[in-house]
């Protein structure tokens, strides 16, 4: 499928919806503990609905209504699936399922799409065999398909956290073992993913101890409580409408945002902020204005999401802008380093590529054919560029958004975005959003 989109004037309020770090998270712990949780106001996308698919997989029980997940967790002990796993496009869900599978007495066995079968598992691997686990890549290559065995003790591991994804496994599934964890930590990256886990942790009541983020230790024998949770909005979505507010000049209100959530991404407001947009802070919501960017240098080690909209940011920003110490970018769904230095340059950006981030300097940019990769933060940053370009962008992979936003055409629509859903070859799709139903 085809994103085209033109050229608009744009401004409204947008309701942002649950965020899916903090939907993979509830979902899995909800899934861990005895009882039924009440997960309202999650985030219905293609990566939660392959979370609690995976969460089933292990004997979770689920229902899902109009507004909410409704989960009966198996108590921290899974069953062995029956089949191979296929987590689809998560990499958390994948990262997070092979410790819970360290919980099982038998063989699970991992797989999904080819993105996910290109990005490491090593780190996490070699932590899990520590604490007692089997664990191998199929293919030997410290990727997906892999195999797991349990049952995991715990005991004592170093950890390389290239993504904060593998030690926010180990801090989820670590407590269930029957003995305490130490984990030294030789890098972290991404540290308020981590710090987004530790708060689930604490609502729960677990006992952890956290030395510095250079050594944790978890306590053994415990134990998740159900609950009933509203899922906050998602700052990792909200970043492609405050870029294109930024960019576009137009007022937009953004609902559903709280800041005193912990997620990593809301700081992506005060890296704006500082290259010249106007941001207001109301209850529940922030307003959003640009009034002219100028270029700065960004350390984005703990917001790695929110390059690829950053780097169109970068575009309309006077002078020059470097989005730097950001490596793990490079190890997402695809290279977003290289494949937005790649398309934007398509589109006349003067953009260039660091190891470990990018250069961006001011450019006039023009729509033409350009690549999402079928990686859903590419898709949408290319549409904000062309929302600001002269002449019509088509980009590639729209479906991508699925992952994530499944609303974000229509949410563009609303805010008097030219921007049209198409199948090459058929008409134009502006209908309901692309979202798997009857979950």
């Amino acid at each position: 499928m085809l994103f085209k989109v033109r050229k608009s004037d744009m401004h409204g309020t947008v309701s942002i919806p649950g965020s899916k770090s903090h939907t993979i998270r509830a979902l899995f712990i909800a899934s861990l503990a005895e009882g039924r949780s009440v997960i309202s106001h999650p985030l219905f996308s293609r990566d939660a609905f392959s979370a609690a698919d995976v969460c089933r997989a292990f004997g979770a029980r689920f229902e899902k209504t109009e507004e909410s997940f409704v989960i009966d967790g198996f108590g921290g002990v899974p069953s062995i699936p029956e089949n191979i796993v296929d987590v689809g496009n998560s990499g958390t869900s994948l990262r997070f399922a092979l410790m819970s599978a360290g919980l099982a007495d038998g063989w699970t066995v991992f797989t999904g799409d080819h993105q996910i079968r290109s990005r490491p598992l090593g780190p996490l691997i070699r932590a899990m065999n520590a604490l007692g686990g089997n664990v191998f890549s199929i293919r030997g290559n410290d990727m997906a398909p892999v195999a797991v065995r349990g049952r995991l003790k715990g005991g004592s591991t170093e950890l390389d956290s290239f993504t904060s994804q593998y030690l926010s496994s180990i801090l989820i599934n670590a407590p269930l073992l029957e003995r305490d964890t130490e984990v030294t930590i030789t890098r972290l990256n991404e540290r308020p993913y981590v710090e987004m886990t530790m708060w689930w942790l604490d609502n729960q009541g677990i006992e952890y101890h956290n030395d510095d983020f250079k050594v944790m230790r978890i306590k053994g024998g415990q134990k998740y409580k159900a609950f009933d949770m509203a899922i906050p909005g998602d700052f990792s979505s909200a970043t492609f409408f405050m870029v294109l507010a930024a960019v576009s000049g137009g007022e937009f209100v953004l609902n559903n945002l709280d800041m005193s959530d912990p997620q990593g991404d809301k700081k992506v407001l005060d890296y704006l902020a500082e290259m010249g947009a106007v941001v207001r802070y109301a209850n529940n919501g922030i307003i959003i204005k640009g009034d002219g960017l100028k270029g700065i240098e960004i350390d984005m080690n703990s917001t790695p999401d929110a390059l690829p909209a950053m780097a169109v940011a970068g575009c309309f920003a006077e002078g020059e802008t470097r989005l730097v110490n950001v490596p793990q970018a490079r190890m997402k769904e695809t290279d977003r380093i290289k494949v937005m230095v790649g398309e934007l340059s398509k589109m006349g950006a003067d953009i260039e590529e660091l190891p470990d981030g990018l250069v961006i300097r001011n450019s006039k940019l023009k729509g033409c054919r350009v690549n999402g990769h079928d990686d859903h933060r590419i898709v949408m940053a290319l549409a904000v560029a062309g929302l600001n370009s002269e002449g019509e962008t088509c980009i590639e992979t729209a479906e991508a958004v699925n992952v994530t936003l499944p609303a974000f055409s229509n949410m563009i629509r609303e805010c008097g975005g030219n921007i049209e859903l198409v199948c090459e070859g058929h008409e134009t799709i502006n209908g309901p959003d692309m979202t798997r139903e009857g979950r």
